[in-house]
């Protein structure tokens, strides 16, 4: 049997930048015709993923094992999009995952819109936006919505803990600031839903560290515990003890902490190291109460962390109202 002849290099640079997907464009251009495609798929080495749009990995989705998996979903969905659609433009939560913000849900329908306002079909479950002009940034020789823009796209369409997960990582990543967030608010006037999305900017906090600590501080308020402090640095005569998450401060002078766990996120020795010592230290005093929560469990859809944490601070007597600072002491 004759061995397959390798895919041409172009080909294989234009699957390698768009997360293993081609479109039929790319394969006409590269000299690929209907019936090489059509021997692949029928293969199994390729996969036809909607109509025009072909993944060059043989690994099923929900098989691939990568660092980067869910992150890797939802740039592919973005890309369905834009392939998909003749100058397709991705747009909304598409266009922020190709931004790099943490928070999106895990699995994004792909959508896109054309210059104009243009129709064209999708297919695939996906969907064509028809926006007014919005500004457009390069990406990997396609366009994306600009920043602002696309937040201002998705934000209506995001569950509360997502949208505010996602503004939250805005912020402290950079990606916006104060002024980025107004211009959003202004951006979403007269849109559906803007009143309800409105409604949560009083709940984005750019302390927020990763999504998870999102989802566990937004479990915390919804049920009546919010925290006393964040983000908050611990000393004992002037030693470093730990840098933590959430704090409560107790009647007695005690204080609890909550650390959520980051993994999700991030990963490696370096990361399981520091954890490591922040406990080690944070332990080592009677002043402090630790608890510790992996990030799939803050962001469960049940109750979260936070049904556990107020009843936990409710046996220990803890009172609101007490702010604490972004270091305390705890004396030698």
């Amino acid at each position: 049997m004759r061995p397959p002849r390798p895919l041409p290099s172009r080909l294989r640079s234009d699957a390698a930048t768009q997360e293993g997907l081609v479109n039929k464009a790319q394969c006409d251009a590269a000299g690929l015709d209907k019936h090489a495609v059509a021997r692949l798929v029928k293969k199994g080495t390729w996969t036809r993923v909607t109509r025009r749009v072909y993944d060059t990995d043989p690994v099923p989705v929900e098989r691939r094992q990568r660092d980067d998996y869910h992150d890797h979903v939802r740039r592919r969905a973005a890309w369905i999009g834009m392939l998909a659609v003749p100058d397709g433009i991705a747009t909304g939560a598409c266009a922020l995952a190709l931004h790099g913000v943490a928070g999106l849900p895990a699995d994004l329908v792909p959508e896109a819109a054309r210059p104009g306002g243009a129709d064209a079909a999708v297919g695939g479950g996906g969907v064509l936006r028809r926006y007014r002009a919005f500004p457009v940034e390069r990406y990997r020789g396609r366009r994306i919505a600009a920043f602002v823009h696309a937040l201002a796209q998705a934000l209506p369409d995001l569950p509360r803990d997502a949208a505010v997960a996602v503004l939250s990582n805005a912020l402290h990543e950079g990606h916006i600031d104060q002024d980025g967030l107004r211009r959003v608010r202004e951006l979403l006037r007269g849109r559906r839903g803007a009143a309800r999305v409105h409604s949560l900017f009083c709940l984005v906090d750019g302390r927020d560290a990763s999504p998870a600590e999102t989802f566990a501080r937004l479990s915390c308020i919804d049920h009546g515990v919010p925290p006393d402090g964040q983000q908050v640095t611990f000393t004992s005569g002037g030693v470093f003890l730990g840098r933590v998450d959430f704090v409560w401060s107790l009647p007695d002078g005690r204080y609890v902490v909550v650390e959520i766990d980051g993994r999700a996120f991030h990963s490696g020795a370096a990361m399981l190291a520091d954890d490591a010592l922040r406990q080690n230290g944070l332990v080592g005093t009677d002043r402090l109460i630790v608890l510790r929560f992996p990030a799939a469990r803050s962001m469960a859809d049940d109750d979260g962390v936070g049904r556990e944490i107020a009843e936990r601070l409710a046996r220990l007597g803890w009172v609101q109202g007490t702010a604490v600072g972004t270091s305390v002491e705890l004396g030698g």
